[in-house]
């Protein structure tokens, strides 16, 4: 039995498993989509992941466009914060930020008698109204994401896949449904799965798309 050890040699490894399995299931990912698909499953091992992911029309495209003009990321949670790349980031001068924690959140959160993921939203949409907005925990913070569209805000891209049983699958039904109304790009894992993993695995995949580093050589990995 041979030994992966060399990070570069176990991401390639498992992408060509992923993709061997992805094919013996008769499951065909279009082109557009395959990176992305294939970082999510690579970080969950779940290929139900394959067939929940949604894209509307050309999200892959104009998120990565967005990521490389500097598009600024708004997260909903730390951990995808800290999750991504930010050797890809700089590659385009771009930044990504939580403001969930912030003192001025809860603040906003009280006074409005509201979650602070959605206090976080308006607060991050009044700083950054074209940002790609990374959601994988909170469902009250699509919803608000969805408020804010119908009233203007025009996001160069939501990612929305946060994870749980209470208002999940139906605020990524809203979400997608309104993104399209207004022509809001939106790459969604439907149904119940998802998180900040995810979330950050979705936001990499178009950062090394972008970047030209799909290949972990490419940043620097061993192997």
């Amino acid at each position: 039995m041979s030994r992966h050890v060399l990070p570069a040699d176990i991401e390639r490894t498992s992408m060509r498993i992923i993709t061997d399995e992805l094919e013996q299931s008769g499951i065909r990912i279009p082109e557009e989509h395959r990176a992305v698909v294939q970082r999510v499953i690579h970080t969950t091992a779940d290929f139900d992941y394959a067939k929940t992911l949604y894209f509307t029309d050309h999200a892959v495209k104009r998120g990565m466009s967005a990521l490389q003009n500097g598009t600024p990321i708004v997260t909903d949670t730390n951990m995808t914060r800290a999750g991504i790349s930010k050797a890809a980031l700089n590659r385009f001068g771009g930044t990504v930020s939580c403001y969930m924690a912030e003192p001025v959140i809860a603040e906003l959160a009280k006074k409005e008698g509201t979650t602070r993921a959605v206090a976080s939203m308006t607060y991050a949409a009044e700083r950054h109204p074209n940002a790609v907005f990374a959601v994988g925990n909170a469902p009250t913070a699509l919803f608000r994401l969805c408020e804010l569209m119908e009233n203007g805000l025009r996001p160069s891209l939501v990612i929305a896949v946060p994870v749980g049983f209470v208002n999940v699958t139906e605020s990524k039904l809203e979400l997608v449904k309104i993104c399209e109304q207004y022509g809001v790009p939106a790459i969604s894992a439907m149904g119940r799965k998802g998180g900040s993993t995810v979330a950050a695995a979705v936001c990499n995949a178009l950062l090394y798309s972008a970047a030209d580093m799909l290949d972990p050589s490419a940043r620097g990995w061993q192997g």
